[in-house]
């Protein structure tokens, strides 16, 4: 496997008993990407994320993070990543404070390195006028943004993140996802494990949907839509002033356009690609007022139902 991918998986099989969590997953994240590992509880989405940290071994198939094997190299990768799961631990009777020196320690970070950077981490996270406050005290909102910084504080290069913003209000969601956005922008390669289709949708740059162990479906929004729904076409919809037959038989003469509805004064162009350029020019020619394009956007909750119902 190429080590020029964050994450790279062959054939990775995961069996507890009779139960097969895990059915020969071959996946790839490139570095720097925010990937969205998306399906229902039981999907194997957990299961995988555990395998590439080491957590728990594979039953056969293999795994690299940024070139090392999890189950034979499991220090290795620890070094170079991040997890926050689901139900974060923090010691409750410790500050918060105190919680990121204690991850700093087990890091090996110098004490003088670690007291700038958590002051900064908790800056960051929006904890600062808290640092002082033991754990035990804070909502669940605070607790998933200390473990933000938690993972921040021994700057990985990849973090895995399980269910992220699962309890939170929208408030602290917005903030959560933000602080996400941001690690992003540092270069830090994100896989965040959701169900919370819309979300993911808002922070991720691919995603991956899993149903009975198996990836059924991999790549951006864009792409699933058109693959899914669209039946791999674009769809581009138009306003102009006057929709006559000539105009709608003008863009159905531009190369690529495979049908044209419509609906009052708006156009539905189906096609191959998008050649919303071509389109333009064929309105301006026809001397019609172009009002508005836009390209179809595809939501993710449309594109992770159809497949499930279809499936």
């Amino acid at each position: 496997m190429s080590a020029e991918y964050a994450i790279a998986t062959e054939e990775l099989v995961k069996v507890y008993g009779a139960k097969v969590a895990v059915d020969r997953l071959n996946l790839r994240v490139a570095e720097g990407e925010v990937f969205g590992f998306l399906g229902p509880n039981g999907a194997g989405k957990t299961t995988t994320i555990l395998m590439l940290l080491g957590l728990t071994e594979p039953t056969s198939g293999s795994a690299r993070v940024y070139g090392n094997d999890p189950t034979r190299e499991p220090l290795k990768v620890k070094r170079i990543a991040g997890y926050l799961p689901e139900k974060v631990g923090f010691y409750d009777d410790m500050t918060a404070k105190q919680n990121l020196e204690y991850t700093a320690a087990l890091n090996g970070i110098p004490v003088e390195v670690a007291e700038k950077k958590i002051e900064e981490l908790l800056k960051l996270v929006g904890l600062a006028d808290v640092a002082e406050h033991k754990v035990g005290t804070f909502s669940h909102g605070m607790k998933q943004r200390l473990g933000i910084a938690d993972v921040m504080v021994k700057d990985p290069k990849i973090a895995f993140f399980d269910e992220p913003t699962a309890g939170i209000d929208p408030e602290g969601t917005d903030q959560v996802l933000t602080l996400i956005k941001s690690m992003a922008k540092r270069g830090v390669t994100i896989v965040i494990s959701s169900h919370q289709l819309h979300q993911v949708q808002k922070v991720c740059t691919r995603v991956g949907i899993m149903a009975n162990g198996r990836l059924v479906a991999e790549g951006s929004v864009d792409e699933l839509g058109r693959q899914v729904i669209g039946g791999g076409k674009f769809r581009i919809e138009v306003q102009v002033s006057q929709p006559s037959d000539r105009l709608v038989n003008a863009i159905k003469g531009v190369k690529g356009v495979g049908n044209v509805e419509v609906n009052g004064d708006r156009l539905l162009i189906s096609c191959d690609e998008d050649i919303r350029a071509q389109i333009a020019r064929v309105i301006v020619d026809s001397e019609s007022l172009l009002v508005q394009m836009k390209i179809e956007e595809y939501s993710l909750d449309d594109i992770y139902l159809r497949y499930f119902r279809e499936s």
